[in-house]
């Protein structure tokens, strides 16, 4: 029996993808989570072949927390399950460790046989990851100036190019309002911008917009 830790802030979402492994009959949900603080927190305690979670959550975002768990716990592998395009969050996802990348969008087949296949050790690489991934090969030399920002300055560059007020941010990432100024200077900075509208416009410009989850 394959023993997932699942990780969504959505409720809803979480119960119904617990029937679905459910139903494959070798795979079932033995950690449930809304945020990284309560996943990480059952971890201690409960050992699971295979994490699924999300991106966009409260606090520590699911790659942040693939990171993380992958320097305590790397014989766990994670795969990633987001609304969110392909072009937009997998390669990062991979790049932190993540085995694989699935949006939500697909089929309930697709994402058993993904769970089994990380279960097993190996890559599950979607046609749409393969393009991502060929498309940054494509334009690694010189390196894009959003790929430079860590995870906490890309998750403040989204949430101000999607018009979040600063304080907002803060709430939404559990951060302090200074803190997230300080992550807004660095974006600013790094991508050479000088205020929210050129953040929102090369946002755009990138494809590296969407409707957060």
């Amino acid at each position: 029996m394959i023993r997932v830790a699942l990780c969504d802030d959505h409720e809803l979402v979480r119960r119904g993808l617990s029937l679905l492994l459910a139903q494959s009959g070798d795979i079932e949900v033995a950690v449930e989570a809304a945020n990284f603080g309560a996943l990480h927190r059952q971890l201690q305690a409960i050992h699971c072949d295979v994490l699924v979670i999300d991106i966009e959550m409260p606090g520590r975002n699911g790659i942040e927390a693939i990171s993380l768990l992958r320097k305590e716990m790397p014989s766990m592998p994670s795969l990633v399950l987001s609304s969110h395009p392909e072009s937009v969050f997998a390669v990062r996802a991979l790049r932190a460790g993540a085995a694989g990348y699935l949006n939500k969008a697909v089929a309930p087949g697709q994402l058993v046989a993904a769970v089994r296949r990380v279960a097993a050790g190996r890559k599950f690489i979607s046609p749409e990851v393969s393009e991502a991934l060929v498309a940054v090969v494509a334009n690694e030399s010189p390196e894009r100036p959003h790929e430079t920002l860590s995870e906490r300055e890309f998750q403040v560059f989204r949430l101000i190019a999607e018009g979040s007020k600063l304080s907002l941010i803060a709430e939404t990432l559990s951060l302090s309002p200074k803190t997230v100024s300080v992550y807004r200077s660095r974006v600013l900075q790094k991508l050479q911008l000088a205020n929210n509208v050129e953040i929102a416009q090369y946002a755009i410009r990138h494809g590296l917009t969407g409707n957060l989850e």
